[in-house]
């Protein structure tokens, strides 16, 4: 990152004002005004095509280190970055910051939520012209438009949080389909803060969309001092990045926008203001949300929830571990991939080893050696010698599954939840020897899973 930066810095071309021409004005909002463009000169881009131009505000600066964080170590999860610089000499005596971009497109999430054939209006765009006409028009061919619409936008917010980085400001408006990728990408990083080295995050200070926000408001705790120099900063960030786990802070808003996804009633800001009303009512609890509106049986609130519940209930699960209250309940980024939601059999279909490496991942939030360690253990089957689960031993575990009595739903939920008890105690017990050395990796694990 220290290296990277100057070297990129020496080869890339030089923008000024006058190298751009203003198009058509594509939005306004807190952090600048956003222009679609073309350039003067054509070869100073080897890829010509038109570029989006932002005339950024103070915080144009920021937000142009966090477009070059991404664009070296993520550039797929969010829109691609060309160059951003400071322009000294305007009319009104201010720095203006302009940003640059390429072009991905014209239609926001928001915007494709804002039309009444939403999703059927992403399903070409996705998958391609005549590839979604083998379902019928309903409930299961909107959840598979949904469910691939979260894949990829839990993918761009898993690599942004694996960069260090918190968007704080995830909504429908920013989330952009890319013509080129055929796929979501993130947009606006003027909000967002690299907590690698504690760029644009300072304590007891909070820029967020009220709509979209978690209960939290802060990222991180209020206690947590100001960053250090970036170096120092960088060799801490792990630390406190497990402490505070701040990246739920965004999943929490895109479990909101799961929820507008599939609950039409909820895609106007009325609608959503009046769901965030009514959650916090019942101190947080979905269960609680669920009994109160299910009760008017309107047809919105019936397609939601029958969305939902398809698949054993897998949706609904999911976005209750999104909008947990506390944030170190919620799922991360890179768990919520894992679930089964985004698997075609859902709850009922997933293997032993599916169910337990899932769990893993739900049990233990941060990642962390541990955690990795005991799921790579657990992917050996059959190599006793390092640790790893025998074929005996995994037969002795479907041995010991209840029979399916009664509810199907209600049963599989039950051994879900076995498993992921058994999951954290053996976890809880072998991270200790984890960090006491070497001797770590004769643990016996499967004697610790049957106790």
């Amino acid at each position: 990152m220290f290296v990277l930066a100057p070297l990129e810095n020496l080869f890339r071309p030089m923008f000024k004002k006058e190298d751009l021409n203003l198009g058509k004005k594509l939005g306004e909002g807190a952090f600048g005004t956003v222009y679609k463009a073309s350039l003067v000169n054509k070869q100073l881009l080897k890829k010509d095509g038109p570029l989006v131009v932002k005339k950024a505000n103070e915080y144009g600066a920021v937000e142009a280190w966090m477009n070059e964080r991404v664009r070296r170590a993520c550039r797929k999860s969010c829109a691609d970055f060309i160059h951003g610089f400071l322009d000294e000499t305007s009319s009104n005596g201010k720095d203006e910051f302009w940003l640059l971009w390429r072009y991905e497109g014209s239609s926001t999430l928001a915007d494709l939520m804002g039309s009444r054939d939403f999703p059927y209006n992403v399903e070409e765009l996705l998958l391609g012209p005549g590839k979604g006409g083998d379902l019928p028009r309903g409930p299961e061919r909107q959840n598979r438009i949904i469910r691939i619409t979260m894949r990829q936008i839990l993918s761009a917010l898993a690599q942004l949080h694996s960069t260090g980085i918190v968007h704080r400001d995830i909504k429908p408006q920013n989330i952009i389909y890319s013509e080129e990728t055929k796929s979501f990408k993130i947009i606006d990083l003027g909000a967002a803060a690299d907590l690698r080295v504690g760029i644009n995050y300072i304590p007891k200070e909070f820029l967020l969309d009220p709509r979209y926000s978690a209960p939290e408001q802060y990222i991180m705790s209020t206690q947590t001092p100001s960053a250090p120099p970036a170096i120092i900063a960088a060799a801490l960030s792990p630390v406190l990045w497990q402490m505070n786990l701040p990246d739920r802070f965004d999943i929490y808003s895109l479990g909101l926008i799961y929820l507008q996804m599939a609950f039409p009633n909820l895609r106007s800001d009325s609608g959503l203001i009046s769901f965030n009303r009514q959650l916090k009512r019942r101190d947080y609890d979905m269960v609680e949300w669920r009994k109160l509106v299910e009760a008017k049986q309107s047809q919105d609130i019936k397609q939601g929830f029958e969305i939902l519940d398809m698949d054993s209930g897998v949706g609904w699960e999911l976005v209750q571990d999104m909008l947990r209250f506390k944030g170190r309940k919620r799922i991360s980024a890179n768990a919520a991939l894992a679930h089964p939601y985004f698997s075609r059999e859902g709850l009922l279909g997933l293997s032993i080893m599916q169910r337990l490496r899932m769990n893993v991942l739900r049990g233990a939030q941060p990642d962390n050696e541990g955690v990795d360690w005991v799921t790579s253990l657990m992917a050996k089957s059959g190599t006793d010698s390092v640790g790893g689960f025998t074929e005996a031993q995994l037969q002795s575990m479907r041995e010991k599954e209840p029979k399916v009595k009664g509810s199907v739903r209600r049963n599989a939920m039950a051994q879900a939840l076995r498993i992921q008890r058994k999951a954290a105690r053996t976890i809880a017990a072998t991270v200790d020897e984890i960090q006491k050395g070497e001797g770590a990796k004769r643990v016996n694990w499967w004697n610790r899973w049957q106790n």
